[in-house]
């Protein structure tokens, strides 16, 4: 049941944020990728500290209490994802993590899941409004579906100590590629000019 609620959520915030993109362009929230990539990638960090410090009973208690907001969490990742996408696969993770959803073997396969829904959604979108470019989308697509079909098989056989660090490596290096990428030296400079 947890699943198909997510599923749902997924695919109407891949809509939403697909449609935010489509009506809005895609430069007026740029400056938030970096921050949200870095700030998804802490909170992977903490999350064991966290889950820890509430202890088994606390975690099966505030299971339940947690539902609506994994779906509004969901939700807002989604939303983001249908936008813009960067990093979505570790802010993806770190909300999953935070949510409890179980540990980082069972996180990353759901990960997948729920990303390839939002943005099987927002190509949709995009596609329908012929927002586009074939020549880039083509090799991303199967980029993409070749890295998360080797992804999901090397995640089950990898130690949750080295898929962890990996997840982290990956996090905080897209952040700072986003960092320099926007406000570096020949960046973006946003709110100066």
């Amino acid at each position: 049941m947890w699943l198909w609620l997510f599923l749902v959520t997924s695919a109407l915030g891949g809509l939403a944020g697909a449609l935010l993109l489509v009506w809005t362009g895609d430069r007026n929230f740029l400056f938030l990728v970096p921050w949200l990539v870095f700030g998804g990638t802490v909170l992977f960090v903490v999350e064991p500290r966290l889950s820890r410090r509430g202890g088994a009973q606390a975690n099966r208690g505030l299971a339940a209490a947690l539902w609506p907001l994994a779906v509004a969490v969901v939700f807002v990742v989604a939303i983001y994802g249908g936008y813009f996408g960067a990093g979505i696969g570790i802010l993806m993770i770190s909300a999953l993590s935070l949510l409890r959803m179980g540990d980082v073997h069972r996180v990353v396969p759901l990960k997948n899941l729920l990303a390839g829904c939002l943005r099987g959604v927002a190509v949709v979108v995009l596609v329908i409004y012929g927002e586009i470019n074939w020549g880039y989308g083509v090799p991303m697509a199967i980029g993409g579906l070749i890295g998360g079909y080797l992804g999901g098989v090397l995640t089950g056989r990898i130690n949750r100590t080295a898929l962890r660090a990996v997840v982290m490596i990956i996090g905080f290096g897209l952040a700072t590629y986003y960092f320099w990428t926007l406000y570096g030296p020949s960046g973006l400079h946003f709110g100066g000019e």
